[in-house]
């Protein structure tokens, strides 16, 4: 495929073909759950390696791969709150707090929901200026800061049976961040968790859950934006490599998470985004990246 725009949409991914396809999968697999912003690494790697841009499309799509990992890893606790939550409807028990927390996610999901119908035509359009690596390096920079000064200022006491619904709310508004490249959902969210007092390892397992709609939401709007642009055959091949190849890093890039947040802190990666932006803008200004 020639060209990577059809019907307006970016979908570089396709003319990168298996093998590359299956690399960048890997990468967005593992960063994508990390809060260091997979879509910054979608835009960074290919910049580095001299391919083209996968485009929006992809790393959409790849939410699909976390997904999976996510509800993988967290099995228990997604299966508690279904299974308790449809146990408190029957009862007619809305003070249950699975019940209480499944309310609560749905409630979180809101304000991205609205933000990215509102943004979807700037977000997925080709040659989007909000992938431009500039706004990707300033926004690491910028998550860096925040999930730095989180950190420093965080108590680190509360469990996620402490919640509350304005913390899911504040939560579910910090997920609107990872619109931006650069931003990352994981340390958008993270971070608002951990500014709220959570233990680190339980603002990891809130910010995820609460993710979930959003996430599946995100990876199911994009394939059928992709079947609406009528994506071929060798298109759709292409993609699953990248999500199985995705899925299985995206696994061991939660497991790694939670080992770092449980016996050391974020500041890893706060050094390493701070660092990265850093290397962006200076890479920008001596002319590294076409």
């Amino acid at each position: 495929m020639a060209d990577s725009c059809m019907q307006g949409m970016d979908m570089g991914f396709v003319g990168l073909g298996y093998a590359k396809v299956a690399f960048l999968g890997l990468v967005q697999g593992i960063t994508e759950l990390l809060p260091i912003s997979s879509t910054a690494h979608m835009r960074v790697v290919p910049a580095v390696l001299g391919w083209q841009d996968p485009g929006s499309a992809f790393s959409a799509a790849m939410q699909l791969a976390a997904l999976a990992a996510v509800i993988s890893y967290f099995w228990n606790d997604v299966r508690d709150i279904l299974s308790g939550s449809l146990g408190a409807l029957k009862r007619r028990d809305f003070a249950d707090r699975h019940f209480r927390l499944a309310l609560w996610i749905m409630l979180a999901t809101i304000p991205i929901v609205v933000a990215g119908v509102a943004l979807s035509g700037v977000l997925n359009a080709c040659n989007s200026p909000l992938r431009g690596l500039g706004v990707v390096g300033w926004a690491c920079i910028a998550m860096a800061l925040l999930l730095a000064l989180a950190e420093l200022r965080a108590r680190h006491a509360r469990t996620m049976g402490q919640a509350s619904m304005a913390d899911a709310l504040l939560v579910g508004v910090a997920q609107i961040g990872a619109l931006i490249p650069g931003v990352s959902r994981s340390g958008s969210t993270l971070t608002a968790a951990l500014g709220l007092g959570f233990k680190r390892e339980e603002a990891a397992r809130f910010s995820f859950l609460l993710g979930l709609p959003a996430i599946a939401l995100a990876g199911l709007k994009e394939l059928w934006e992709l079947h609406k642009a009528h994506l071929d055959a060798q298109g759709w091949s292409i993609l699953a490599v990248g999500l199985v190849v995705a899925s299985l890093s995206a696994f061991f890039a939660i497991w790694s998470l939670m080992r770092v947040l449980e016996r050391f802190s974020a500041w890893p990666f706060v050094i390493y985004r701070g660092v990265l932006g850093i290397a962006l803008l200076l890479g920008l200004a001596m002319g590294w990246f076409a």
